[in-house]
């Protein structure tokens, strides 16, 4: 079982830059893939970056993801935000021995508020 904590989120001016966190606890990352995901109120959720083991990414422009397996925690960049970017984002794992980082995630984080207004 991985519990996922989501931080960072908060109010960005459009065109600025935010990272979020997502630290894990009850297992240790190296093994999983992550991704983050954003859902606005009467859109499906939607995949913004994701990432296995071996560091293969996918991410929508304007956004980075990372991971710090030492330290078991995920991050995204998000640059030049824009106020369609404006969502809950959330932080996800799966397992997945080929690493392939589309389908069904297991666990999920409660989610974190990004704002993007001036």
């Amino acid at each position: 079982q991985v519990q996922l904590v989501e931080s960072g989120g908060g109010l960005v001016q459009p065109g600025g830059s935010l990272r979020l966190s997502c630290a894990a606890s009850g297992r240790t990352l190296g093994t999983y893939v992550m991704a983050w995901f954003r859902q606005t109120p009467g859109k499906e959720r939607e995949r913004v970056a994701a990432i296995n083991w071996r560091g293969t990414r996918s991410v929508k422009a304007r956004f980075t993801i990372s991971r710090d397996n030492a330290k078991n925690t995920v991050y995204l960049q998000m640059n030049s935000a824009k106020p369609e970017d404006t969502a809950v984002y959330y932080c996800a794992a799966k397992v997945s021995d080929s690493g392939d980082l589309g389908g069904a995630y297991d666990y999920w984080g409660q989610g974190t508020q990004v704002t993007v207004s001036s």
